[in-house]
């Protein structure tokens, strides 16, 4: 049976869209939580393609799809949710649930009534006020899923389904490899799909578009922001810090605002899933670690517009190629994990006063695995010099070690130390 919907101009655009699907990784996590769950919650940034995969998978469901920009529905939602269900009686896809929120009651006492599974699924692309209903209304129904925009191994159509901790099993995967496509063309236009899908589509009319809806639409709705240009303004100078450890006052000072602000809009960029913050990796022995977050945006493409790099050969020769290319594969890593279904990857970085810096670290059943990001495509032993620092690090052991770098395939430059192509994440 085809998922019902608002008009039969919906139903045709879901059929005629199926011929250019991309098939999304995390699409059977989705199919067990609506098999073993009575609400399932999809969250994510706008357009990284909820709707459309939540459309594809269901499509031969019984579902109704509503989605609460529609004036009329969430002006009937928010007034009166019991009138709202009465006219939408059958299993339902919500739209941007967080919307209206007055409906998460009303969704608690209709799954309460019922043992049956996947009566509702819901999406929405802030997690803030989201998070708020769950807890107070949906707490130990709901299955919350996070979904990215598309992943390199998702372009390629590669179905490797681990997230990327770097021990034996991973390297010895058969994965599809990079080559025929351009890196840093994929990271100068982005993670979205509809990007990825039509070549035609202008990036820099599309990403405008992006930011202005979002500021216009969800910053208004998170919080009670007045000035939107400075705003606008605060999200370009984050651009211009991407990869880097967050300095609140630095921020605060660039933009005119004090910092107790600039760390509530950050709060409510991560809450949209526009950025990732990774918290500093922390052990009684390592005394002189910092504390502050790395930031990194969910999409280079975005960064790339943000920042006016107008093509894929600028941002690969430009000052900030280190950065941007660190961005893209720590978000990929963060793809690798959320699409398995971990909300919260083990996730953390490694920097101390006297300079000794690691980018990433993933934890891992009690073993850590150091990861550095480098533009070389010639990765040499001492581009690892500061992995060692873990093994001061108190109740955990150390594994593989990787350099992730510009080659075209996996090469050990020691025992545990492994060179592996940033483009097969």
């Amino acid at each position: 049976m085809e998922l019902n919907s608002k008009s039969d101009a919906k139903a045709q655009l879901t059929i005629k869209d199926a011929a250019m699907y991309i098939n999304r990784g995390i699409e059977n996590i989705i199919k067990n939580a609506i098999n073993t769950f009575k609400v399932v919650l999809v969250t994510g940034s706008r357009q990284v393609g909820k709707s459309t995969t939540l459309e594809y998978l269901l499509s031969e469901a019984d579902y109704e799809y509503v989605a609460l920009d529609d004036y009329n529905e969430l002006e009937l939602a928010k007034r009166d949710p019991k009138l709202f269900f009465l006219n939408h009686s059958q299993k339902m896809i919500i739209d941007e649930i967080q919307y209206a929120p007055e409906l998460f009651r009303e969704i608690k006492l209709k799954v309460d009534q019922s043992d049956e599974y996947g009566q509702f699924i819901l999406t929405g692309s802030q997690t803030f006020s989201l998070m708020q209903g769950v807890t107070e209304s949906l707490a130990g129904r709901v299955a919350i899923i996070h979904m990215d925009g598309l992943s390199m191994r998702e372009i390629l159509q590669d179905n490797f389904h681990r997230p990327m901790i770097p021990n034996d099993e991973y390297f010895k995967a058969n994965r599809k490899s990079i080559s025929g496509i351009s890196l840093w063309n994929k990271i100068h236009r982005g993670c979205l799909p509809e990007l990825t899908k039509n070549p035609r589509i202008d990036k820099e009319q599309y990403y405008a578009s992006y930011i202005s809806t979002y500021i216009e639409r969800d910053v208004r709705s998170i919080t009670n922001v007045r000035d939107l240009s400075a705003f606008a303004q605060f999200i370009r100078v984050l651009a211009a810090r991407v990869a880097q450890v967050v300095n609140y006052n630095e921020i605060a000072k660039e933009v005119g605002m004090n910092s107790k602000t600039i760390k509530s809009w950050i709060s409510i960029l991560e809450a949209s899933g526009l950025i990732f913050l990774i918290q500093a990796f922390s052990n009684n022995r390592l005394a002189r670690a910092i504390k502050s977050p790395v930031l990194y945006f969910a999409d280079s493409g975005l960064v790339s517009y943000l920042l006016r790099w107008p093509s894929s050969e600028t941002l690969m020769t430009g000052a900030m190629s280190g950065y941007i290319l660190e961005n893209y594969a720590v978000v990929e890593i963060i793809k690798s994990f959320h699409n398995c279904g971990v909300i919260n990857p083990p996730l953390y970085f490694y920097r101390d006063k006297d300079q000794k810096e690691i980018d990433l670290i993933v934890e891992s059943s009690g073993t850590l695995y150091p990861i550095e990001i480098k533009q070389s495509a010639s990765p040499n032993k001492n581009m690892a010099r500061h992995f060692g620092i873990l093994e001061k690090a108190e109740g955990y052991k150390i594994g593989n070690q990787v350099i992730l770098c510009q080659i075209d395939k996996k090469m050990y430059l020691d025992r545990n130390l492994i060179a592996y192509p940033i483009g097969e994440i």
